[in-house]
């Protein structure tokens, strides 16, 4: 295998990671990793090498601006900054039912 493939295969396998990790629902999830996919895919046999490393580079800057994003939000939870609280709350009251062995109940959401 050529660097190029090595790189690509890496970037593709962390901007998977982060897309399962930092997207929400699981209907964009499987859309977002469909098109993931799909364009790898596609750009698999480019005959012109010198756009490869400016393709492979985009997704890499992607992959870091989906970690990031995901990261400031974390710190502007932990900093009490007032931005949408319902989901810290969740996570820490799941958190902490789980530290004395009892689950959250599942919210009814028609």
């Amino acid at each position: 295998m050529s660097y190029e493939a090595l790189q690509a295969a890496k970037v593709y396998r962390q901007l998977l990671k982060a897309v399962k990790k930092h997207i929400a629902h699981e209907d964009s999830k499987r859309r977002f990793k469909e098109y993931v996919t799909e364009e790898f895919r596609k750009n698999c046999a480019l005959s012109d090498f010198s756009s490869i490393p400016q393709k492979i580079k985009l997704a890499n800057d992607y992959t870091f601006l989906l970690n990031s994003v995901h990261h400031h939000k974390d710190l502007l939870f932990s900093y009490n900054i007032a931005v949408d609280r319902s989901d810290e709350m969740k996570r820490i009251l799941g958190k902490s039912a789980a530290s004395v062995g009892l689950q959250l109940p599942e919210v009814y959401q028609p």
